[in-house]
């Protein structure tokens, strides 16, 4: 009889920042992260604050789950805060109180500002005026 390779996906969630869309999923493991299919210090590079990736599973002490994670669109600053929040968004679908705590921390509260869009008469920008005549 064949047995079931795949792991337990527990949660599956979606993060947004700016034009960043990250793919949760939070399976059964030991913790390990992979980001389009690599580690996130090769996929953000070193300059980034990759201790914020974990930062909703160290608030709950929860390393018993390994994160698998699809990004698209964006810079690298969008896409990680996408991530981020579509972590704190998985772990928080695990358990109510899991919520009260990721809402406590502020990591819940989706970032909205995005790129204003060009403006008619602006010239071709969003917020540039025409330059009036003087004489």
């Amino acid at each position: 009889m064949p047995t079931d390779l795949k792991p337990k996906i527990y949660a599956q969630t979606l993060g947004r920042r700016k034009r960043s869309i990250a793919q949760v999923r939070l399976i059964a493991g030991k913790g390990n992260v992979i980001v389009n299919g690599k580690k996130p210090q090769d996929y953000f590079g070193a300059h980034q604050d990759l201790s914020r990736i974990l930062n909703p599973l160290k608030l709950l002490s929860l390393e018993k789950y390994d994160i698998s994670a699809k990004i698209s669109g964006g810079g690298v600053a969008g896409q990680l805060d996408a991530l981020v929040l579509g972590i704190a968004r998985a772990v928080a679908s695990l358990k109510k109180d899991f919520h009260t705590a990721m809402r406590d921390a502020d990591l819940l509260t989706r970032d909205s500002r995005k790129k204003q869009r060009r403006m008619i008469g602006m010239g071709g920008k969003s917020r540039r005026k025409k330059q009036s005549p003087k004489r």
